[in-house]
This record gives C-alpha cells, sequence and structure tokens, in this order.
C-alpha cells in the first residue's frame, strides 16, 4: 500500500462534493487508540503488535484492520477516577487540549482496551498493575461497560484499580480529512502488554483478531491480504525500526506531535490522499525494505 493513496470511488465523491462547496466538514470527534505491543523474534520489523479487523458492515473503517480504541464517551470526562502517573494538566501539554479532553482522551484509551482486548492498564496502586483478567467476573464486567451499564470510574472503584496512565506514551495523532462524512480527531497511544495479562477476542466489532510482527503485517497490506487505513499503516512502518517495547515507548518521547491532517488532492482525473512527505517516505521505505 502506497500510504499516498488513490480514493475509492465513494469517497471521491464525498471529496468533490466538499470540494464544489456542497458539502461542509462535520466537527471531528475525540478518540483514542492503543498500540499494544510485545517483543517478536527479533530484527528489524519483529515487534508484534494486536490487530482487530472490523466487521464489514460497520459504518466506519469497515474490514479494516485496526488498533483497539474509540470514541470519548462523556463518562470518561469523570474528574473522580482513580488515577496514578502523569496529571491529566500534563497530558494536557501534550496533547494541546484542556486538561477535562485530555482526561477523557486517556480515560477512553484505557476503557476501550479493556472492551476491544480484555487487556486493563490498571492496577491497585502506583506500582502494580492487574495480572490477569480473564476471570468471567471480569468479562461480567467488560460486558457491562461496553453496554454502558456501568461507568469506567465505577468499575475502577468498585475493584480498587486506579488508572496507570504511566503505562501509555503518546505516539501522535490524526484527524480525518475534512471531506468525509464521518470524522475523529484520535489519539494514537502506545503500551506494553501488562505483564501476565493475555489478549482475548471479545470485541464485538470485529471478526478476527491477531498478534503480528508489524514486517508482516506491513507484507499482508502491500499484497492486499489484509487492509488498512493510511494511519494505522504510518503507525506499523514508524515501529518497524524497533526490535524492543522499551525502545519503542522511549521513541515516544521525543515525537513531534503535529496532528496529521490528510487531505484530498486532485492529479488529472485521479483524487488521492495527501499527508506529510516525511510520513510517505516512511512507509515507502519500509515497505521497499520489506520486498528487498
Amino acid at each position: 500500500m502506497d500510504p499516498a493513496t488513490r480514493l475509492p470511488d465513494h469517497l471521491v465523491e464525498d471529496a468533490l462534493a466538499f470540494e464544489g462547496g456542497e458539502r461542509t466538514p462535520v466537527e471531528p470527534k475525540h478518540a483514542s487508540t492503543v498500540v499494544l505491543m510485545r517483543a517478536g523474534s527479533g530484527g528489524p520489523g519483529s515487534l508484534e503488535v494486536y490487530l482487530l479487523r472490523r466487521h464489514v458492515d460497520m459504518a466506519f473503517a469497515a474490514g479494516m484492520c485496526v488498533f483497539p480504541g474509540g470514541g470519548v464517551d462523556p463518562r470518561d470526562f469523570d474528574h473522580a477516577i482513580g488515577w496514578a502517573g502523569p496529571s491529566p494538566a500534563q497530558w494536557a501539554g501534550l496533547m494541546g487540549v484542556d486538561e477535562a479532553r485530555a482526561r477523557a482522551l486517556v480515560c477512553a484509551a484505557v476503557r476501550e482496551t479493556f472492551e476491544e482486548s480484555g487487556v486493563l492498564l490498571a492496577g491497585p496502586s502506583a506500582g502494580e498493575v492487574v495480572a490477569d483478567t480473564t476471570g468471567a467476573d471480569w468479562e461480567a464486567d467488560r460486558i457491562a461497560l461496553e453496554s454502558r451499564e456501568t461507568s469506567f470510574t465505577d468499575f475502577l472503584s468498585r475493584r480498587g484499580l486506579v488508572l496507570r496512565t504511566d503505562l501509555l506514551r503518546l505516539w501522535g495523532s490524526w484527524v480525518t480529512p475534512a471531506f468525509e462524512p464521518r470524522r475523529y480527531d484520535t489519539q494514537f497511544f502506545l503500551a506494553r502488554l501488562p505483564e501476565g495479562q493475555v489478549t482475548r477476542d471479545v470485541s464485538t466489532e470485529s471478526d478476527r483478531v491477531l498478534w503480528s510482527p508489524v514486517r508482516e503485517a506491513i507484507r499482508m497490506v502491500d499484497r492486499g491480504e489484509m487492509f488498512m487505513l493510511p494511519p494505522t499503516y504510518i503507525t506499523c512502518a514508524e515501529l518497524f525500526e524497533y526490535d524492543d517495547v522499551g525502545a519503542a515507548l522511549a521513541a515516544a518521547e521525543h515525537r513531534d506531535l503535529t496532528p496529521v491532517r490528510p487531505a484530498a488532492v486532485r492529479d488529472g482525473d485521479a483524487v488521492y490522499l495527501s499527508m506529510p512527505e516525511q510520513l510517505v517516505q516512511v512507509g515507502r521505505d519500509v515497505s521497499a525494505r520489506i520486498r528487498g
């Protein structure tokens, strides 16, 4: 997949309608996604990431492989939630949003990861992490969260847990192009799979889950055996050089966190999705290394 992607026909129609003034941009919804990582066999591209393939009948990113994540829930703004690690104010500084929004985005990242993978980035104290979330009682809580029958704050409080926000690293953010009818302003976080925890195929929004070395994920997309939106593909390409989870987490501390805002550009009769050239080049270079 070339990250400078030619748009499919249905998105070309949206892009041309926007260009012609027939459609005004909708306000993007705030969302969070988490790249769960674990060590692979070693070498470039061996770092493994957790992916879910969204059902083909989903309204957004149908059939695409994505990282766990989703939109902010109004209850994610609850200031009473148990918290350990960098403060909402510190996260706000990184994201360029207000403190309340930063709190909600971090909560959404942890909550959605639990809902979609069974992995919980929380513990009874600032120095501990839950070691096992596979029991029937955990699954009942996960379902209650997913159905919005309980809030994340109440779930953590009842179990005596606090968010381990120090387990997250901000990798960047992407904003859905202005011409699309469904838009998201999504924060991308990295996190190590906690020791003792395992992912589970529990998401109602996906029909397949897998752990994949980023090298293999990129290869499958390039061959047309797997489909990804550009932000997922580029993130995998950016992680290609790290064969160690710790190195990837450390690299996040030095990232350019300027939001990526792809846009439609016309080239003759074709319409393409344009994004910063340095990101396009990362994707091309990694794809070439894998082929060669």
